[in-house]
C-alpha cells in the first residue's frame, strides 16, 4: 500500500517540487512536500515519462475563397475591328465600344489611343477622334469608377489609319484663293500673288 501511495503521489506531484517522507507518531509513513524535523527523509524522484507540452494546433484553415467575379463578363471595342484598315481624308475615326452588364451608375469608359487618355471618361460608348496622323495607332477602352480608378480594361488592339496626301488633295479638289491658309493642303505660302494692275494707255 505505502508504494502505491508514494506511486500516485509521485504522478500528481508537481515536477518541480522536492517530496519528503517520515513515519509519523502512529507508525504510518507519511509523505510531503514540506520537510519536517526529526526523520524526514528526502525522497529520490525517478524520472517521469511524460509526454512534452504539444503545441497548440490553429485549426486549419478552410478553402481559398475565389476571387470575386468581375464586374463586367464582355469588354470590347465594336469599331474599329482589331487590325483594321481605315480611310479618312482628314484622319477622322469613330470609336464605338460595348461591355456586358450595360455601364452601371457611376461607371465610365475611357478610350486610349496609344496609352494616352484621349480626354475625359464619359458614359457615352462613342467616342469621336479627329486629325489622326498617317500610321498604325494602339485602341484600349477602359471602365473607370467615380474616383477614376479602373475596373475593366480590354487589351490594345492596332488600327491603320490611311489619309489622302496634300498632293493628292490639292490634284483631287484644287485650291481656290479663299482655301488659302484655311485648308491644309492649301499653305498661305502657296497662295499665288495678285498680279499688279497695268492701267491702259489710250491710243493717241
Amino acid at each position: 500500500m505505502p508504494k502505491l501511495l508514494l506511486a500516485l503521489l509521485l504522478l500528481s506531484w508537481p515536477a518541480f517540487a522536492q517530496v519528503y517522507t517520515y513515519i509519523d507518531a502512529d507508525g504510518n509513513r507519511v509523505y510531503t512536500d514540506q520537510p519536517k524535523p526529526g526523520n524526514a527523509k528526502p525522497v529520490e524522484m525517478a524520472p517521469t515519462n511524460a509526454m512534452p507540452a504539444q503545441k497548440r494546433l490553429s485549426p486549419p484553415k478552410g478553402p481559398a475563397q475565389p476571387a470575386p467575379a468581375p464586374i463586367y463578363q464582355v469588354l470590347r471595342i465594336l469599331f474599329p475591328t482589331p487590325d483594321s484598315m481605315v480611310e479618312d481624308p482628314a484622319g477622322d475615326l469613330i470609336v464605338t465600344v460595348n461591355s456586358e452588364p450595360a455601364l452601371l451608375p457611376e461607371h465610365s469608359y475611357r478610350l486610349l489611343l496609344d496609352g494616352t487618355e484621349t480626354g475625359p471618361p464619359s458614359r457615352s460608348a462613342v467616342f469621336a477622334l479627329t486629325n489622326l496622323d498617317r500610321g498604325t495607332h494602339q485602341l484600349a477602352v477602359e471602365i473607370v469608377d467615380s474616383q477614376g480608378q479602373t475596373l475593366e480594361r480590354t487589351p490594345s488592339q492596332p488600327v491603320h489609319v490611311k489619309r489622302m496626301s496634300l498632293d493628292a488633295k490639292r490634284r483631287a479638289q484644287p485650291c481656290k484663293l479663299a482655301d488659302y491658309g484655311k485648308r491644309p493642303e492649301c499653305p498661305l505660302k502657296d497662295k499665288p500673288k495678285p498680279k499688279p494692275d497695268i492701267p491702259l494707255i489710250p491710243f493717241i
